[in-house]
């Protein structure tokens, strides 16, 4: 039986580290690649203040950007590739959806930011350590 792995992905480089670890580790494995839209993180994005129907449409049309890449670098991954967009708190969408759709394992970037910026901003890596109840595998 085949191996499901959620990757969840943001834009940064360790993000894509953790897909390419991923694929190499993992290749037969059906792979879920989850972004999350955070709507204040997206706020920050643009240079206006926009409603919430219009930070929904920029999520998504970044979120396409990024998993047009994924595609890209996964286009021969001999296992499954499926992509998926949530929105919401990315700790929390994460951990949600890998309980949801019975991962095995998850794979995530850790940031590597320092104790004080983890504290006032919260590490995604560390909550999802802390709370998934299945393996989880941070890269550096």
């Amino acid at each position: 039986m085949a191996k499901t792995v959620l990757v969840p992905m943001d834009h940064s480089p360790l993000a894509r580290r953790a897909l390419d670890f991923a694929l190499e580790e993992y290749p037969e494995a059906d792979l879920i690649v989850l972004h999350v839209v955070d709507f204040v993180e997206e706020s920050y994005a643009g240079k206006l203040l926009v409603g919430p129907e219009e930070l929904r449409e920029r999520g998504r049309e970044r979120t396409e950007q990024l998993f047009d890449e994924v595609r890209q670098t996964a286009e021969s991954h001999p296992g499954g590739l499926r992509t998926v967009l949530e929105f919401g708190k990315p700790a929390r969408e994460i951990v949600d959806y890998a309980e949801d759709e019975d991962v095995d394992l998850v794979i995530i970037g850790s940031h590597g930011r320092s104790i004080v910026s983890r504290i006032v901003l919260g590490d995604v890596a560390q909550t999802i350590l802390e709370r998934a109840s299945m393996p989880v595998t941070v890269v550096r």
